[in-house]
């Protein structure tokens, strides 16, 4: 069986994201930043009249903001919260333009758990190198989807 996913980069390594848990792929848009706020929050942004936490992945794991490229995009998800109840988020990652269609078992374990990365999964290697599989609904800790969630209306996507 294979599955779709999304390839994007964080620095010079490449990550892939199931397409499936992927909402909407956006160009780009305009920030609101939020001084003070916690690691890795880019601000919020207006998603079809809603404010929208966005979360830049560059930030997050690497310490340094996400290059501003026509392939930077946000990729939006739905998020769960400390209850489970989902909520859209928005995540900047650069060189977010491409597809993989690959089967999961062609991912394979990296042999190392890295106790502060849980999103980090299963690695598949390709003639340009590793890809590896981000599980999104780790990315975040309790305390972040606290702050992220506690106050703001719950906004879940929910296919017709």
């Amino acid at each position: 069986m294979t599955m779709l996913f999304l390839l994007f980069q964080l620095g010079k390594d490449r990550y892939a994201l199931e397409a499936s848990r992927v909402v909407e792929v956006l160009p780009l848009v305009e920030i609101k930043s939020l001084p003070q706020s916690v690691k890795g929050l880019a601000g919020i942004f207006n998603y079809h009249g809603q404010p929208l936490p966005a979360i830049d992945l560059c930030q997050l794991t690497l310490g340094q903001a996400a290059r501003e490229c026509l392939s930077t995009r946000i990729i939006i998800v739905n998020c769960p919260d400390a209850g489970g109840a989902n909520h859209l988020l928005g995540l900047i990652a650069e060189n977010a333009t491409s597809m993989l269609r690959k089967d999961p078992k062609e991912f394979a374990d990296p042999g190392v758990k890295v106790e502060l990365a849980p999103y980090l999964g299963p690695i598949l290697w390709d003639s340009q190198g590793a890809i590896q599989w981000v599980h999104e609904q780790r990315l975040l800790s309790p305390e972040v989807r606290n702050v992220l969630f506690s106050q703001t209306k719950q906004l879940i996507y929910e296919p017709s």
